[in-house]
């Protein structure tokens, strides 16, 4: 059965994890091509208020369940940041390697005080909407280390700096169906998907 899903997000890679994860029984839309839905301000304290920002923005103009998620890197050597700022950790408008760079400066400054492994974990907090209103929402993580060099060509964000617990390469060397099959997003989208199965 065919099922439709807006994944309220304008980022490409995003998108496509999401789709590798649901499987060929969902088609899957974001926002890329739909300018009359918004992108509101994410302007909350915590992942999950931030998922849910995004998530009613577009169930409120959108006729169908929406999904958003927001997701970080937590370090624990930098108390938890860039946490629920690490789209925009070197700025509003920041590349990811802008991101990268300014969390690698970071951590060469406090070097002197610890050292490695730099413990870090990625979360990641998934709201469903619809009609206007939040229906679920569900969290996953996955714990790992920071590395002080990039290594690999896959992934995107910090991907090419976090090595996950148990592993010996970064995500970013990690094959896409390996990560999916780890992530702090597949932890959370199992979650939902089990929930959305079910409805």
């Amino acid at each position: 059965m065919d099922r439709r899903l807006l994944i309220a997000t304008r980022n490409r890679h995003k998108t496509g994890e999401f789709s590798a994860i649901l499987g060929p029984d969902w088609t899957v839309e974001d926002l890329s091509a739909r300018d009359d839905l918004p992108e509101p301000e994410e302007t909350g304290a915590t992942f999950e208020e931030n998922a849910a920002i995004k998530a009613l923005a577009a169930a409120r103009v959108f006729d169908g369940p929406v999904l958003a998620d927001d997701s970080g890197l937590e370090v624990d050597l930098l108390d938890g940041a860039p946490g629920v700022r690490s789209a925009r950790y070197a700025g509003p408008k920041a590349t990811d390697r802008q991101n990268r760079e300014r969390l690698l400066a970071e951590l060469a400054r406090l070097n002197h005080a610890a050292e490695e492994p730099f413990t870090a974990r990625f979360r990641c907090a998934i709201a469903i909407a619809e009609r206007g209103r939040v229906l679920a929402s569900f969290s996953g993580s996955v714990e790992g280390r920071i590395v002080l060099a990039e290594s690999g060509t896959g992934g995107f964000g910090y991907d090419s700096l976090f090595i996950p617990e148990g592993w010996d390469k970064t995500f970013a060397e990690l094959d896409a169906e390996t990560k999916n099959g780890l992530s702090h997003r597949a932890r959370a989208m199992a979650q939902a998907m089990d929930w959305l199965a079910a409805r």
